[in-house]
């Protein structure tokens, strides 16, 4: 855009663009195309397949205004790709031209597109923002959500078309698509941003997650075990993050997230993953280099990232002590940045303000700055002032000798006559009834194919009165003079070629003097514009920022309404199951009480009987004397006992289970654990017939057993183990085994044994 056909190594003003507001800048593979403010589109580069949208193949080294079908209409998005251009509307319409192979441009058909066209399809739907891939293009359109009656929503919706090849468009297959088709696979979320690489397509939702879909060589998908057919999540390190931007290269992805935090990965040749290496990537991994900046923007060339910090980097060896006097930073001393170099330094040593600081927000405002930078800003400022003061003088005699036969611009020229006289060419466009020959020469100037910038488009440019005044004789020989050899037979379908140039205006050339003397005025009024584009920019963010936290609550809402649904459901089904849980237990209890009625007097004494401490019985107070008491809690032992009688049988015959788990004492006095089958002898089966448990207290359980005549035999005590411990339990007996012969009447005999002691089930 310097028209200039050399390389430029270093960042260098466009001057045809100096004096417009530029809002968005997007590059293709061989052109470039900038929007300003008031959302007028310039393109430069190649003009092959129309490419730039003027309506014919002609190449342009200087920024040209696209007309035709975007005359009078707002645009809010640029996108470039290799060989085809979209551009998005304030509206909501997308047009593109350029190459039209694969129906990339969305038309319907493969043929190629000179002049800007409205993508028929979405038209009646608004289209928010679009990506261009090489030979795919995909779109973030809004689309109604819900029926008609109720409020009206609106969700961003992902359209894909062009080249299906290695499922880069997301609809799981390989088919090429003539027009915008919708990816039926993410009908769900809510997308804001696309991005399209050479085989890959990226989409950022407005909950802040992340979809690929597309070839998946390098890791280019986020995803290890991803194939690329259908559109999936990018997860990992970004599975807790709020993704804000996307930005997509060749064959890499990065992303900004509301931490400002920085994420790629992908293909890591020539180190464009910024993590030191050449390394490919396969999942989200944080750029270190970054982790302390505070990251504004993002950007992806083919092979190369970009990204915008809102301070300037400063090493971190400088920040332990003060630029200026070296001394150490502690809690008196307190660190200061220099809003022009950059440098921290203490108060005193950066205890001036001046105007005019590089890093300030406002230039026009005072803000703190080193000495030195103070220095040189005062010498800068009263150089300018002089300057201004001599160029005001030099410019109003150059005035004098300046003849301008209209009347508007006469009128112009005295309220503001050095700028309205070098002004930019768009702002000569917005002044009625110029002279025709003033209107020639406007026109020649903003149509012509030339490597040589005009000079009513740049400040300071070497005067062309002398030089070229044999060349505006013949377009053939200002080619030739002008451009290499190889691009002659290209330049030749230029209209400029097929007519005349017009013939030279005697008004007097500007000499370099009078050219430089609107600068101060000029910068003002820059600054004025840069200031309030600024604030209208950081407006705008804002707004999207609300917009965006607006649509996670209504999501987060739209989840908590449903999560509270599930659980009303959830409860409801729980009520029925409780409800009938109670009628089962109810008809059981009703059962119980039935059988418990129909059980003999002391039987349910017997259907829970324990393992427990038992004391064997057939022991009288008078027979046995105190000195053997001891000889017999020695012979205690410990077993568990298993109960093999059925409820069933219980039932039956009304007696208790307790004895099958009484032990059998062996000839040494220990006990025999009843065989687990079950198998009881007859004289067994007699003896249990004749036995019953009384519980004496808590705790305690006492086996009697009727012998004939009436008489009652006391076979075994048995002791809790959670009341009584063994010499809790032989406590107790000692105490209390005289009132428990007499209480239940039992005989007294010479007879004695002792039975186990087992352990008791809980009571």
């Amino acid at each position: 855009g310097h028209g200039i056909d050399s390389d430029v190594l270093h960042p260098k003003l466009i001057d045809s663009l100096s004096h417009s507001n530029i809002e968005l800048v997007a590059c293709g593979e061989n052109h470039t195309c900038a929007v300003t403010l008031s959302g007028d589109l310039y393109t430069w580069g190649d003009g092959d397949f129309g490419l730039l949208g003027h309506g014919n193949e002609v190449s342009h080294w200087v920024p040209k205004r696209v007309n035709g079908p975007l005359e009078g209409i707002h645009v809010s998005y640029i996108s470039c790709g290799p060989w085809h251009t979209a551009v998005v509307t304030s509206a909501g319409q997308l047009f593109t031209f350029g190459d039209g192979t694969f129906g990339v441009l969305g038309h319907g058909d493969r043929k190629s597109v000179s002049k800007p066209r409205e993508v028929e399809s979405l038209k009646g739907l608004r289209t928010v923002r679009a990506a261009c891939g090489v030979w795919h293009t995909a779109a973030v359109v809004e689309v109604m959500v819900g029926s008609s009656s109720s409020s009206n929503c609106s969700s961003g919706k992902l359209f894909t078309w062009g080249d299906g090849d290695k499922g880069r468009l997301g609809h799981g297959d390989k088919e090429s698509k003539l027009v915008p088709t919708c990816v039926a696979a993410l009908v769900e979320p809510n997308f804001c941003q696309v991005a399209c690489g050479h085989s890959l397509t990226v989409a950022l939702t407005t909950s802040g997650h992340v979809y690929t879909m597309g070839s998946p060589v390098y890791g280019q998908l986020g995803h290890h075990q991803a194939d690329g057919k259908l559109p999936r999540r990018v997860e990992g390190k970004l599975a807790k993050s709020f993704v804000e931007e996307i930005a997509c290269g060749a064959y890499h992805v990065a992303v900004l997230t509301s931490r400002t935090e920085v994420y790629t990965w992908g293909k890591g040749a020539n180190g464009r993953l910024g993590h030191g290496d050449t390394d490919d990537r396969n999942s989200p991994t944080l750029v270190e280099a970054l982790k302390d900046k505070q990251v504004k923007s993002i950007a992806c060339g083919t092979n190369f990232t970009a990204a915008i910090c809102l301070h300037k980097w400063v090493s971190g060896v400088d920040q332990s002590m003060c630029s200026g006097c070296r001394l150490p930073f502690n809690f008196k001393r307190k660190r200061h940045n220099c809003y022009n170099c950059g440098l921290v330094f203490c108060h005193s040593c950066s205890s001036k303000k001046s105007l005019r600081a590089s890093m300030a927000p406002n230039p026009n405002k005072p803000y703190r700055v080193c000495d030195n930078c103070f220095s040189k800003l005062k010498k800068a400022i009263e150089t300018d002032a002089s300057s201004q003061s001599s160029m005001s003088r030099r410019g109003s005699t150059h005035q004098a000798s300046t003849d301008i036969t209209d009347k508007d611009t006469k009128s112009e020229t005295r309220s503001r006559p050095q700028l309205a006289r070098f002004s930019s060419m768009e702002s000569f466009k917005h002044v009625e009834n110029r002279s025709s020959k003033q209107k020639k020469k406007l026109e020649f100037n903003s149509s012509r194919v030339s490597p040589i910038p005009n000079g009513t488009s740049q400040w300071g440019a070497l005067n062309i009165s002398k030089s070229f005044n044999p060349v505006f004789g013949s377009s053939k020989k200002f080619f030739s003079a002008s451009v290499p050899g190889s691009r002659i037979v290209s330049r030749a379908t230029s209209p400029i070629s097929r007519r005349p140039s017009p013939p030279r205006s005697t008004t007097p050339t500007p000499t370099l003097g009078g050219l430089t003397s609107p600068k101060i005025v000029l910068d003002d009024a820059k600054r004025t514009n840069d200031g309030l584009s600024q604030e209208v920019i950081k407006l705008r963010a804002q707004v999207e920022n609300l917009t965006r936290k607006a649509q996670l609550q209504e999501i987060e809402l739209e989840r908590s309404g449903k999560q509270l649904k599930e659980a009303i459901a959830i409860a409801g089904e729980e009520t029925a199951k409780c409800k009938a849980a109670k009628e089962v237990i109810k008809s059981l209890t009703a059962q119980l009480k039935e059988m418990a009625e129909r059980l003999p007097v002391g039987a349910s004494r017997n259907i829970k009987s324990p393992t427990s401490f038992s004391l064997a019985s057939n022991l009288t107070a008078g027979d046995i004397p105190n000195g053997c008491i001891d000889r017999i809690h020695s012979q205690l032992t410990f077993q568990d006992v298993e109960s093999n009688v059925s409820n069933s049988q219980l039932l039956s015959n009304g007696s208790s289970n307790a004895s099958n788990r009484n032990a059998v004492q062996n000839r040494q006095g220990f006990p025999e654990p009843t065989p687990r089958n079950g198998a009881r002898t007859k004289e067994g089966d007699s003896r249990n017939e004749n036995e019953w448990v009384e519980q004496d207290e808590p705790g305690v359980y006492i086996t009697l057993t009727s012998l004939p005549g009436g008489v009652k035999d006391l076979k075994r005590v048995r002791f809790s183990r959670k009341r009584f411990s063994e010499k809790q339990a032989e406590q107790w007996w000692a105490e209390n085994r005289a009132r428990v012969y007499e209480q239940y009447n039992v005989r007294m005999g010479d007879k004695s044994s002792v039975g186990s002691v087992s352990e008791d089930l809980p009571h």
